[in-house]
């Protein structure tokens, strides 16, 4: 996929050059991100990490990706609404996982008080590789789905224009012509207008920004569950954390409780959350699961078992990506021999 920019990959002096012009670019359009040292603060931002380049994408295979999202969505919906195959695939995991264990029991407690959400809003990411095999024609694979804090909306959105830009001050303006028109978040705002909407307000929307501290010490629940904070009703909760263990101390745990009895839409609700685990979906790639819950779909193969043990074969050729979201905390290289012997245990 790289060979479309040989020339400049090569050019070390040129993209040295390049270089900073990209990252004014990403700064003017707002391609920005707040730092870990103040992570509270809009006021101190830095440019979000971005390639320098496009991603040279086969339209054939974009094309595929973009035909199946639909009934990704409704593969995620139904599953988030079973809940025998969630208890059954999750049991193992809830053994030695306490963090999926405890968003397992406020989705248990959720269920036995009486879900009284009737409005569910779902945003979510799939994320694809290009495995160019043996024959060396690029093949679409799936790496996951995030169900919760699906990141990058607004900054694919801005992205386009930065690349565009780059390609221009190297000549490329042929290549800079053909970027096709991205703007993701238009589409997330319009789910979560949608979300409003359906939930029945009669206000305008208003969007406020609380942790699970202010939820915990400010938000309460009137008669029919509806969700109040500083005095005003909320319609959605969208989750921008809560996919990671830091996000979580005791307080926060009774917060989270407090969000999901509530009548408001949550974005993603709790179940929905748990179909995003990796235990979920590495069950949904079973022969037969698909056809369970998309019977009018083509069937699954078996590729997923048969991968299993080819990778305890070969570990140098695969990567584990564990029960988290949020990125990174992969196995790979010199971890490669643990990733053997896990699966082996795991059988």
């Amino acid at each position: 996929m790289t060979t479309l920019w040989k020339d400049i990959l090569r050019n070390v002096q040129l993209i040295q050059y390049v270089a900073p012009i990209a990252v004014d670019a990403a700064l003017l359009e707002g391609v920005l991100m707040r730092t870990k040292d103040d992570p509270n603060k809009s006021d101190v931002v830095n440019f979000a990490p971005f390639t320098l380049l496009p991603s040279a994408v086969p339209s054939d295979l974009l094309e595929q990706a973009y035909s199946v999202q639909q009934d990704f969505n409704l593969l995620v919906d139904k599953v988030s609404q079973d809940t025998e195959f969630l208890e059954c695939t999750l049991a193992s995991t809830l053994k030695v996982d306490e963090f999926t264990a405890q968003l397992f029991n406020i989705y248990k407690q959720v269920l036995k008080e009486g879900v009284t959400q009737t409005v569910f809003l779902g945003i979510n990411r799939s994320d694809y590789m290009f495995d160019c095999g043996t024959g060396g024609f690029p093949a679409l694979k799936q790496i996951e789905i995030n169900t919760i804090a699906a990141s990058f909306g607004g900054l694919t959105s801005r992205t386009t224009a930065v690349h565009r830009h780059v390609l221009n001050v190297l000549g490329k303006t042929k290549e800079a012509s053909k970027l096709l028109s991205n703007n993701p978040s238009k589409g997330i705002a319009m789910g979560i207008a949608k979300a409003w909407e359906l939930y029945g307000s009669d206000r305008n929307i208003r969007v406020i920004r609380r942790r699970f501290k202010d939820v915990f010490e400010k938000a309460s629940l009137d008669n029919d569950r509806r969700l109040h904070i500083d005095g005003e009703e909320v319609a959605v909760v969208y989750y921008r954390e809560g996919y990671v263990p830091k996000n979580y101390n005791k307080q926060n745990w009774e917060a989270r409780l407090l969000l999901e009895k509530s009548r408001a839409v949550k974005c993603p609700d709790i179940a929905t959350q748990l179909v995003g685990t990796k235990k979920v979906q590495q069950e949904l790639s079973r022969p037969g699961m698909l056809e369970r819950f998309l019977p009018n779909k083509p069937e699954a193969d078996e590729e997923g078992d048969k991968m299993v043990a080819v990778a305890i074969a070969d570990p140098d050729r695969f990567v584990l990506k564990p029960q988290r979201e949020g990125g990174g905390k992969w196995y790979l290289h010199h971890q490669s021999k643990w990733l053997a012997d896990h699966l082996e245990w795991c059988q």
